[in-house]
């Protein structure tokens, strides 16, 4: 994997709080840094002044400022001895270390200076001079050893996603890939659609299978296929291939139409999802999986199964998933206000629907070095072509959101909704996590900065549950997950004893062990214990009641809103 296409798998689009955060506020933070460059004039001299000293220094070869050798932007040799080039470079560093400096001595409380921080740094990102040709000397050298070649093709990439990504800059080849050919290969059909759900069964590849058979629930946005991408890096594949009778639920893209199906409409679709493979399977228990908000999903179901007295339900294994949040595990959590949230709630509740492309915009602008000006240098000044990676293929399949569901993750954040026992009712009950005694198997990811790994950990304190295994991989967000057997790099943590895990994610690292290697044998493990006894495996998927239709992955996956 090259290392953009590592950096942009680490920057994938996942369901949080940001859905939230709006212009205002932003423009709030912004305004916060105007009202304190205007309250103080001698302070806003005392730091020109140091300005100004060092971009003398600069002039006359004098500056000591280097930029930071793992910043890749100026990786280049011609930063260090083309002496135009270095000037340039230390020009930006004295601005962004004079903004550092500035903000730090401005008279703010810390929530305000959190949002002034962040919003600075995407303000100095935006001028780097590696962001332009003249102040891009790998894009320049490009430029002559192809005799201007890359500039038209830039030309031509950036005329492209105007006119065909609505106005973003592309972060994948998409050419390469065609679902059912080389993405979302295994075998399998749809055995049950309704207007909100197709249920996908994946056809056995072994001669017995385990009784208990497994769902999983993925995120309400991009597609179900990020558990089917390839076969080398295929969960689907790795649970068939193991003897998991293996389920998907594969959510449909909902239109402005659809904007009012909530958070019960999608728990009740899963407990007809439930029902159905319970059915097909002739179990009284399904294991559950899920993913992301896939996972607060699955949290839910958990919580009103048991307000039910449902037991259908077995063991559950949540994936890079934050059901207790705090407002400091992701980078830009200090810009969500009360006021902000009420007014995406309302705006989307007019829309009906937030689309999909949006979320993907508004996304890749909190994170712009990785999701957009990288893009822009590898696209448009060396005029390459973005990665052909598959992990980016799923990630630009966005899809859109409902305002109602929207609305209710929302609340589930400001609520603190699972942390409660009994507080907050949603989905016809009051919310329990205490109550629900599944066995649990929770994941988070090291470098994971969507679902920071020590918010996932949390989840761990929230239920009734004896039976509580964490395992925490090596790597971000989506990378996590798929990290199959035969990845030299891979390794995870686990608690070296069994038993009890300890109140804090600081207390359980103390007392881990590493393993080299990926941690899916781990889990298979854990989840065939708990799937029962092995049967002859069905001659076909599907049953009399729900018969086979489409193959897998399915209509929905392709359907366009």
């Amino acid at each position: 994997m090259s290392e953009l296409e590592n950096e942009a798998a680490q920057s994938t689009t996942a369901l949080g709080p940001l859905i939230g955060l709006t212009r205002e506020d932003i423009f709030g933070a912004v305004a916060v840094l105007l009202r304190e460059t205007a309250s103080d004039p001698a302070r806003l001299m005392r730091h020109s002044t140091a300005m100004g000293s060092e971009m003398m220094k600069i002039m006359t070869g004098k500056s000591e400022l280097e930029p930071d050798p793992r910043d890749k932007r100026f990786k280049d040799p011609a930063w260090q001895y083309n002496p135009f080039m270095r000037a340039g470079a230390q020009y930006y560093l004295a601005v962004q270390k004079g903004m550092s400096e500035w903000l730090e001595e401005l008279e703010l409380d810390e929530l305000e200076r959190d949002r002034a921080r962040f919003i600075s740094t995407i303000i100095i990102d935006s001028i780097a001079p590696t962001n332009t040709l003249i102040g891009n000397p790998t894009a320049q050298k490009r430029l002559i050893d192809s005799g201007g070649m890359s500039i038209i093709k830039g030309l031509k990439n950036a005329y492209t996603d105007l006119t065909q990504n609505k106005g973003m800059v592309s972060q994948v080849d998409k050419r390469p890939f065609k679902l059912g050919e080389n993405i979302a290969t295994s075998k399998g059909n749809v055995v049950l659609r309704t207007e909100m759900m197709e249920l996908v069964q994946y056809a056995p590849t072994t001669d017995e299978v385990h009784a208990v058979p497994q769902l999983t629930i993925p995120p309400q946005i991009n597609k179900m296929y990020i558990n089917d991408l390839s076969p080398d890096k295929s969960v689907v594949k790795y649970q068939v291939d193991n003897g998991i009778q293996t389920f998907v639920i594969s959510w449909r893209n909902p239109s402005k139409e659809q904007g009012s199906w909530d958070m019960a409409d999608y728990v009740t679709s899963c407990r007809l999802a439930m029902e159905t493979v319970a059915e097909i399977t002739e179990s009284d228990k399904v294991n559950v999986s899920a993913g992301c908000s896939g996972g607060q999903t699955a949290a839910m179901l958990a919580s009103k199964m048991t307000a039910d007295k449902d037991d259908l339900l077995g063991s559950l294994t949540l994936m890079v998933c934050v059901l207790h949040p705090k407002q400091n595990d992701i980078e830009a959590g200090s810009l969500i206000s009360e006021n902000g949230l009420a007014l995406a709630r309302r705006r989307a509740n007019k829309a009906g629907v937030i689309k999909g492309d949006d979320l993907a915009r508004g996304f890749a602008w909190l994170r712009p070095n990785d999701l957009i000006w990288n893009y822009v240098i590898n696209n448009y000044l060396l005029g390459d072509d973005p990665p052909a990676f598959d992990v980016l293929f799923w990630n630009a399949d966005a899809t859109n959101l409902s305002a109602s569901l929207m609305g209710d993750f929302l609340t589930i954040f400001e609520t603190l909704a699972f942390t409660k026992k009994g507080e907050v009712e949603m989905v016809d009950h009051k919310i329990d996590l205490s109550k629900v005694t599944s066995d649990l198997f929770i994941l988070g990811g090291v470098t994971d900065h969507i679902t920071p790994w020590r918010a996932t950990y949390r989840s761990t304190q929230l239920f009734g549950s004896k039976d509580v295994t964490y395992v925490l991989s090596q790597s971000g967000h989506m990378q996590a997950i798929l990290n199959p057997p035969g990845n030299p790099k891979a390794k995870y943590f686990v608690q070296k004893k069994k038993g009890k895990l300890p109140a804090t994610a600081e207390e359980w690292l103390k007392g881990t062990e590493e393993v080299a290697g990926s941690w899916w044998p781990f889990w298979m493990e854990w989840v065939q214990a708990r799937s029962g006894d092995k049967v002859p495996a069905p001659k076909q998927v599907g049953s009399a009641n729900h018969p086979p239709m489409e193959a897998a992955p399915g209509l929905y996956v392709v359907e366009e809103r």
